[in-house]
């Protein structure tokens, strides 16, 4: 008899000892249940904005792609047209050392020097208006660039 009623009391304990882990599981459960749905939705939140901010990378990428021939040719172009400017540059002090240098002159050689020295002004008019263009250009370039590299 007394191994009967340790075998049901063995019974019982195993019985006891199962309904309390769940009822130990089911309040554990109902204590970081929220906690992990909480977790859920900000990690579901923080995909999206990874997402996002993938997709803004991309588009940036494409924008730059776009833009860096542009930079690329503005540059070639600045380098192309620096030489012709210091030229002009050049023949402008000339021409200016020439009328302040020689005390006299006659009518002929005033007139044509005043003539070389419109067309030169006229043409530095020309090129400062490209350069102006040129740095526009340039400095919206810049600011794309900078926009670029604050989202990135």
């Amino acid at each position: 008899m007394r191994e009967t009623v340790t075998a049901a009391v063995a019974g019982l304990r195993g019985k006891l000892g199962d309904r309390v882990a769940r009822l130990i599981d089911f309040r554990i459960g109902l204590a970081t249940g929220h906690r992990l749905a909480e977790h859920d939705r900000r990690l579901a939140e923080h995909q999206h904005r990874l997402d996002d901010h993938g997709h803004r990378i991309d588009d940036h990428g494409r924008r730059l792609d776009h833009v860096q021939p542009l930079q690329e040719w503005t540059a070639n172009e600045l380098e192309r047209i620096i030489p012709q400017v210091a030229s002009f540059e050049a023949r402008l002090a000339a021409i200016d050392d020439l009328l302040s240098g020689t005390p006299t002159a006659d009518d002929a050689q005033v007139a044509q020097a005043r003539s070389l020295i419109d067309e030169i002004r006229r043409e530095h008019a020309q090129i400062r208006v490209r350069l102006t263009g040129v740095a526009q250009y340039e400095e919206r370039l810049g600011r794309l660039e900078e926009r670029a590299g604050q989202s990135s």
